[in-house]
């Protein structure tokens, strides 16, 4: 399942054309696969929420954080970059294969990876500035506890149903919100380097 997937990931790679390259400009293309990923997300979707009231948890993602005004452009290129990074590591496990359609899981990999992909330009360009470095570790620590409690849920759990149930919906609220935070950035100026 590992190499089939590392595979698909390497021809989708090989396959998308250098000409589409984002520079720090979110392009419509990316913004489709956001939306994208949101729909397989969806799809996922094998319970009913009703049935797994009982393993509710709120995970503590400062939605503020993503959904308002408090990041500079540097910081949320690479908030973004981290939440995509997260997920991507979250479904791209053996535990993850186990618990979801193969076709859809294999799917979203691919276009949170291409997300990542899309991303990488800006951020090589963000990380290179010195004096902003510091101002983006609180909120890129504060994504890494987030998903860190989502590890510990899915084991603490044993990686039930009603767990990744759970997940997935969470992990949905999670990509909209950075979707959106994505558009603003966007609608704000094609230069996500600038403040």
């Amino acid at each position: 399942m590992a190499f089939v997937l590392s595979l698909l990931m390497a021809l989708v790679l090989v396959s998308y054309s250098p000409g589409r390259s984002l520079g720090c400009y979110l392009s419509e293309d990316h913004m489709l696969g956001a939306r994208e990923n949101l729909r397989l997300l969806a799809q996922m979707n094998r319970l009913s929420t009703h049935s797994c009231l009982q393993d509710r948890k709120d995970f503590g993602l400062p939605w503020e954080m993503v959904e308002g005004d408090q990041l500079q452009k540097d910081q949320a290129i690479s908030v973004l970059h981290e939440m995509l990074q997260q997920c991507f590591n979250l479904f791209h496990t053996e535990h993850s294969s186990a618990a979801w359609n193969t076709t859809l899981l294999e799917q979203l990999c691919t276009g949170l990876h291409q997300q990542l992909d899309d991303l990488d330009a800006c951020l090589g360009q963000v990380t290179e500035e010195k004096d902003s470095a510091l101002g983006r570790m609180g909120p890129i620590l504060t994504v890494k506890k987030y998903f860190q409690g989502i590890h510990v849920y899915l084991k603490k759990k044993e990686y039930s149903d009603c767990a990744w149930e759970i997940v997935r919906v969470e992990i949905m609220r999670a990509l909209s919100s950075s979707t959106s935070l994505q558009e603003r950035l966007r609608k704000i100026g094609g230069d996500l380097n600038s403040s």
